[in-house]
């Protein structure tokens, strides 16, 4: 039998990355990662080589059915320059492999806008003009406020049947605008299902008309919130010690770092994080039990629970790379535990 393996990668546009994807053809193929051969592609065509000296190399490194295609599987792949080393647009390999355990935990929660490429605004939104104002759509159902369900639900069933971790799905607070939630016990394994689950959500956007619009602020200066992808991480002290002081500590080295951590939580995101709409301005930082505002937001429930639990870095973009953002994140936090 004849298997189709979609191999995925991250091209080299600056300042937001987009994927591309192309078809490779195996005999008997048994579905495992380590079946799945190095690749290559023309570099000079995705902003990641010269046409000189073009090729660019594929390594798998994340495999999954596709859902969506007979005898197919999904294949995550790094891009490796012609000798083997990482290629500078690798934000996969800015994960320390030393710190890729399971000791830490990520669940990213992925905000998008639906996007109409014939009118360029969400579905829901009038030619010439808004809806009515934020309030009525988050977590919304009927026709008035909930918008394009059957394809948000086409996709959260092919992340189930692909045997993606997605936790549940929401409409956000502005039409046309949706959030999914994907947990995994590794920074890797996080930022190889985000990217697979984009990538399935934007072929499922092919059938039904529409693009998906990651950026974290497409409707610009108005009163419409923008797309987060807020970062929920915990490591085991976290999660076991009960010691208020180990999330103070955390907190306050965050604080230190603002530029590591701002400049790849996503392009653009000096619109989005402004103060305003649940937000915290991009250049301060705060951090605040049940606090939507605040850069970190501790999480009743950690309090509730004796002090173990996760944060909430709620700073990172829609359109963030997760690998780039689960790096900071674990950078940050071993700098504090080991103070």
């Amino acid at each position: 039998m004849k298997s189709k393996l979609e191999y995925i990668w991250l091209d080299g546009y600056q300042p937001t990355q987009s994927l591309r994807s192309k078809t490779m053809v195996r005999n008997n193929f048994g579905g495992t990662l380590e079946e799945c051969p190095m690749w290559s592609f023309d570099g000079s065509s995705t902003e990641q080589a010269e046409g000189n000296a073009s090729d660019c190399l594929l390594k798998p490194v994340f495999i999954i059915p596709d859902p969506d295609r007979k005898n197919a599987y999904l294949v995550m792949t790094e891009v490796l320059n012609a000798d083997g080393t990482a290629h500078v647009s690798n934000g996969r390999a800015t994960i320390d492999e030393a710190d890729d355990d399971d000791d830490f935990w990520f669940g990213f929660e992925q905000e998008y806008f639906l996007w109409d490429p014939i009118t360029n605004l969400p579905p829901g939104f009038p030619a010439n003009g808004y809806p009515a104002p934020q309030g009525p759509y988050y977590c919304s159902v009927g026709a008035k406020n909930a918008y394009c369900r059957e394809m948000i639900d086409e996709h959260f069933d092919m992340c189930l049947e692909a045997g993606l971790n997605v936790e549940g799905i929401n409409a956000e607070v502005a039409a046309g605008q949706w959030e999914y939630q994907i947990f995994a016990k590794s920074a890797k394994r996080a930022g190889d299902e985000i990217w697979l689950s984009r990538y399935l959500l934007e072929r499922v956007g092919e059938k039904y008309g529409l693009s998906i619009e990651w950026g974290p602020k497409p409707l610009g200066d108005t009163d419409w919130n923008g797309s987060g992808m807020h970062a929920n991480f915990s490591n085991g002290a976290m999660r076991d010690s009960g010691k208020e002081e180990i999330f103070t500590k955390i907190c306050e080295e965050f604080g230190k770092n603002i530029e590591r951590h701002i400049s790849v939580y996503g392009a653009d995101n000096d619109q989005r994080l402004t103060g305003k709409h649940e937000t915290q301005a991009i250049d301060e930082f705060s951090y605040g039990v049940s606090d939507r505002g605040a850069s970190i937001r501790i999480p009743v429930g950690t309090v509730e629970d004796g002090w173990k639990g996760r944060l909430e870095d709620r700073r990172p973009a829609s359109n963030a790379d997760p690998y780039k953002v689960a790096a900071a994140i674990v950078k940050t936090t071993n700098e504090a535990m080991a103070k």
